[in-house]
């Protein structure tokens, strides 16, 4: 795992952030406890070397007319790198996924997949998933209800970098 060099106030900013990704700096530097241009520059190096990925507005799927959602087991013919490769190619070009995710067990690849209702997913399914020369077998699971997606990552885990340089809020 790699050594995570993030302060106190990285991991505020952070956790602000992931919560409000739309607070203004001033608001941002007050809240976490920081005067706003060393906040600012903080941000900026988060970003730059990756913690921050990107801003997004997160959208009600039902408000939206994408309130079905099937989560898609896949099981590709063969374990060859060049049909993984394939598969994941045309999966990531697939705006109706959401997530991918190579697992293990009884699937290769874990998919959720949002569509407007069951006869689009059917559509997905036959004109696009199954179209794949790859795809040996898939399992659906049709959501009932969801309860909680799209929740900011836990960040429980992380330690204070104790360094010359997280004592400082600059």
């Amino acid at each position: 795992m790699a050594t995570l060099l993030l302060d106190t106030f990285d991991r505020k900013i952070i956790a602000a952030l992931q919560s409000d990704g739309r607070l203004a700096n001033v608001d941002l530097a007050q809240k976490i406890g920081l005067s706003p241009s060393p906040c600012l520059r903080r941000v900026k190096r988060l970003e730059r070397e990756g913690y921050i990925a990107s801003y997004r507005a997160s959208l009600d799927r039902v408000r939206i007319g994408l309130g079905f959602t099937v989560f898609v087991g896949v099981r590709i013919e063969g374990h060859a790198n060049d049909r993984a490769g394939s598969f994941e190619d045309a999966v990531l070009g697939m705006s109706e996924v959401i997530a991918c995710h190579m697992v293990s067990g009884t699937v290769d690849y874990l998919l959720e997949v949002v569509v407007p209702d069951l006869a689009h997913y059917q559509e997905f399914l036959i004109g696009k998933l199954l179209a794949l020369s790859m795809v040996r077998e898939v399992q659906s699971s049709i959501a009932i209800n969801t309860l909680k997606a799209g929740a900011p990552l836990p960040l429980d885990h992380l330690h204070v970098a104790q360094s010359s340089n997280s004592r400082s809020a600059t």
